[in-house]
């Protein structure tokens, strides 16, 4: 495995943004938007409750920052693989000396580049605006930021796959991908008002035990390391089999002349 590649491939896709506004634009308007949507509906809520019902504001403000860890981290592998895919560069890259390691490890990098952007603004405005402190979690960020970007990335090579095994036909997979599990992820509510087959696939995530966590914290509890532990078991699991689909494909790929059919269209 080659650093040097791996720089490479990141500073290409960082020259892309530099170049072309809209990706920025792409990259802070709809984080941005989820933020005030969710924010101003947690506002009402919270102007609605009655006596007794727990604030609604940190909880739906902290989903939506989490959340956008997880599909920030898959949007930095599905998009940096797209680019290629839009560019018809994917050929090249996998003609030149560069191992699909280190293909994906650079878009591991665009991703968590893309994390911090998007976490910083959000932080900043959801603390000036709804007076969430993100740093409220303390030292329990660590863990939730790597969970949910180690799910992410695992979404992004199995978005991946899917894109180079069917072509630019399936190019939406790169955004709908992440909100297939959403309704199971238990994002904005506890997963215990889930049916019980949901609840089930929903403890099958790694990014569920991060949200239950995360409002274990708010209401005082503490988080459950129990929790904590099934995440990083279902992210390796997660990490193992997206990458087993993303390298499988790729092979395949390459002996069916699937890499110029994706390119050449």
């Amino acid at each position: 495995m080659s650093f040097a590649v791996i720089n490479a491939l990141v500073l290409r896709y960082i020259y892309l943004y530099r170049r072309n506004c809209v990706r920025l634009v792409e990259l802070f308007f709809w984080p941005i938007v989820d933020l005030l949507v969710w924010g101003n509906l947690s506002v009402w809520l919270e102007t609605s409750r009655g006596a007794g019902v727990p604030s609604f504001i940190p909880m739906l403000i902290g989903g939506v920052i989490l959340w956008d860890v997880v599909f920030r981290a898959q949007q930095g592998v599905a998009i940096s693989f797209l680019e290629d895919v839009w560019t018809r560069n994917l050929l090249n890259i996998f003609v030149a000396p560069v191992r699909p390691v280190e293909y994906v490890l650079a878009g591991f990098v665009v991703g968590f580049l893309r994390i911090l952007v998007t976490v910083v603004v959000l932080s900043v405005l959801s603390a000036i605006i709804y007076h969430f402190n993100l740093l409220q979690f303390q030292w329990h960020l660590v863990p939730f930021f790597g969970s949910l970007m180690l799910f992410g990335w695992s979404l992004g090579m199995i978005s991946s796959a899917l894109i180079l095994r069917w072509g630019q036909a399936a190019e939406s997979l790169a955004w709908a991908v992440p909100f297939l599990i959403q309704p199971v992820a238990a994002v904005y509510y506890d997963i215990f008002i889930l049916p019980g087959w949901a609840q089930h696939l929903g403890w099958c995530l790694p990014c569920t035990p991060v949200f239950e966590g995360m409002r274990a914290i708010i209401r005082g509890k503490g988080v459950d390391w129990n929790l904590m532990t099934l995440s990083l078991a279902t992210n390796i699991i997660w990490m193992v089999i997206a990458g087993g689909i993303f390298l499988w494909v790729l092979r395949s790929g390459r002996r069916r002349g699937m890499l110029t059919k994706v390119t050449s269209h």
